[in-house]
Order: structure tokens, then sequence, then C-alpha cells
């Protein structure tokens, strides 16, 4: 509960310092600007609100790593990925975006806050705890704030906590650990496919290698 809190508080604080260029500048998710990637998170908000209030009453089906699914890379033609620029081109100037995450987003992080740990939610057709879900969005809160500032050197990484309760879930998800000589936000990074990992990383994630990039829907 707390590392979801730290994870999603700072990702809100370097949305909220950034100055309005930055939108317009690309963001480490492919195809998307940095205000599309916001306007996602407006969007993750609302998952996070509606499944704290979808209760379940059957045992969980999933946990926080089990929660998510590899998929392909995206290709920008499912429905959804194609509606995100559409979204955030509406807001027109920055600090309306800006506003919506922060109203929305400081609704989702008291909703997490008052939460029952063993209480059980469903979303996606699955089951799981609330401390698992919340425990799950710790990766996507981490892996989108290391998408935001992609390009965009003089904003504040995510905690250093965060990154490494990060890696460890991929690690999870992964059935394997990273080598110890890749720094967290790059075993994430590689890990991901956001980044193209070197020859020397490469040789060090051994056999690995042939099962990234772990891309999580």
């Amino acid at each position: 509960m707390d590392l979801f809190s730290r994870s999603w508080t700072a990702l809100r604080a370097a949305v909220a310092d950034l100055p309005d260029e930055d939108f317009e500048r690309p963001s480490g998710c492919a195809g998307w600007l940095v205000r599309d990637l916001v306007c996602h998170l407006v969007i993750d908000a609302q998952d996070v609100l509606i499944t704290l209030v979808t209760p379940a009453g059957t045992e969980p089906t999933v946990d926080a790593a089990t929660y998510w699914k590899l998929v392909d890379p995206p290709t920008g033609e499912d429905p959804l990925d194609a509606l995100i620029p559409r979204l955030a081109a509406a807001y027109g100037e920055p600090r309306w975006l800006k506003f919506h995450l922060d109203d929305v987003g400081s609704a989702a992080g008291r909703a997490a806050s008052l939460a029952d740990p063993a209480a059980r939610v469903g979303t996606r057709g699955e089951v799981l705890t609330v401390a698992d879900y919340l425990s799950a969005y710790v990766l996507e809160w981490t892996l989108h704030h290391l998408d935001l500032i992609a390009h965009l050197p003089a904003a504040p990484p995510p905690p250093a906590e965060t990154l490494a309760a990060a890696r460890t879930a991929l690690e999870r998800i992964a059935g394997a650990p990273f080598p110890a000589s890749l720094p967290d936000r790059d075993a994430l990074l590689v890990g991901t496919g956001r980044r193209v990992p070197t020859a020397a990383e490469r040789a060090a994630l051994g056999p690995l290698a042939a099962g990234l990039p772990l891309v999580l829907g």
C-alpha cells in the first residue's frame, strides 16, 4: 500500500511540474506524446477507482504478478490506443489535463489508502486481493514514470524504492532475476523493450534475453 502511494504521488507530482511545452514532446510509449501518456494516466486512475468499488465474492484467480498478461507489442491499431491521442488533443491546454489527473488521481490515491488490503476485487475478468491489485500498479506507475521522463532529462525519476519494487515484480513475471550488473532503471527499460540492450547487457542477461521484451497488458 505504501509503495503504491509513493509511486503514484511521485508520478503525479512529476506531471504537475512539467512546463506546457513538454506536453508536446515524445514519451517513452511508442507513438505517444507526453500529453497522450498523461491522458492514459487519467484513464488508469479511473480504472483504479472502478476496481476498488467492484467487490468479488470468490477466491482470487491471480496475484500481483499473474495479473499482468504478456501481449504482443502495440501496433497502434487497438481502438483504445488510437483513441488516447484524440482524447488528449481535445483537452487543448495542458493545464486541463493536469487538473483532471490531479482531480481523479487524488481520488484514486485516497480510495487506495482507505481500502482493506485483504478485500477481494474484480477486474478484467479476474479476482485478486486489494493488496495484490495495488502492488501490480506499482509496476504500472513506475514504468509510466520512466515513459514520462524518457526525453525529459530534467524531470525527477521514480523513487528508488519503487524502482526496486518494480524490478522485483518484473523478475517474478520473467521467472528469473535480471543480472545484478543491470541497475533497476535499466532492468525495467530493457526488460520491457523500452530500450534495446547493449551487447554487454545481452551477454549478461544470458538465456533470459531470448524471452525479452516482456510486453505487459
